[in-house]
């Protein structure tokens, strides 16, 4: 996968988590009951999005008789990872302390900052 990883439009994102919780190869009529219970859109609407994905890398689409099978070419995992980068990057020029700054003013109860500070600290992160 490329390093460049872009962030997907959120409707692409939506069909990407959808993808995730299904087991791949996932068929189409699977990704669009879930997609139903989600955001209901128009089975266009999500066949354009889903080709959209795998023009962009991130889904495999396979036809089976008259329907077709995606699965996922790029992890939940990674596509956090490489967000996450880019999140603290842009938002806080690679700096970690402006990061811990504003996760300390934001409002994250104590208990969560404390947990990650127990994280850090096992070296779980």
């Amino acid at each position: 996968m490329k390093d460049d990883l872009k962030k997907l439009p959120d409707a692409e994102l939506e069909v990407m988590q959808v993808l995730w919780e299904l087991e791949a190869p996932a068929p189409r009529a699977a990704v669009e009951a879930e997609m139903q219970k989600l955001r209901p859109m128009a089975q266009t609407t999500l066949l354009t999005l889903l080709t959209r994905l795998s023009e962009k890398g991130f889904v495999r689409i396979e036809k089976q008789g008259r329907s077709s099978v995606y699965t996922p070419l790029v992890s939940r995992e990674d596509y956090q990872a490489r967000q996450s980068k880019r999140f603290f990057d842009q938002l806080f020029g690679g700096s970690v302390t402006a990061f811990a700054s504003a996760l300390t003013s934001s409002g994250i109860p104590r208990e969560d900052l404390a947990e990650l500070r127990r994280l850090l600290e096992e070296g779980k992160l």
